[in-house]
């Protein structure tokens, strides 16, 4: 099934240039740190909130300051 990811396509050409693979840029990985990474850490505060709010104990980053 994930074969296809595996392997490597076929080198594409246009008028006898070689075309190089697509590839990630800077611009993807901060869009993808954007949509997971800060609804992650959003939804990691909020735990952190209710358990301090519940037992009075802070479970937190921020204890330490």
């Amino acid at each position: 099934m994930l074969k296809f990811l595996s392997e490597r396509r076929k080198q594409q050409t246009v008028m006898g240039h070689r075309l190089e693979e697509p590839r990630p840029t800077l611009l993807v990985v901060w869009w993808a740190l954007f949509y997971v990474g800060l609804p992650l850490l959003v939804l990691g505060a909020v735990i952190d909130l209710l358990i301090q709010a519940t037992t009075g104990h802070c479970t937190g980053f921020w204890c330490g300051l």
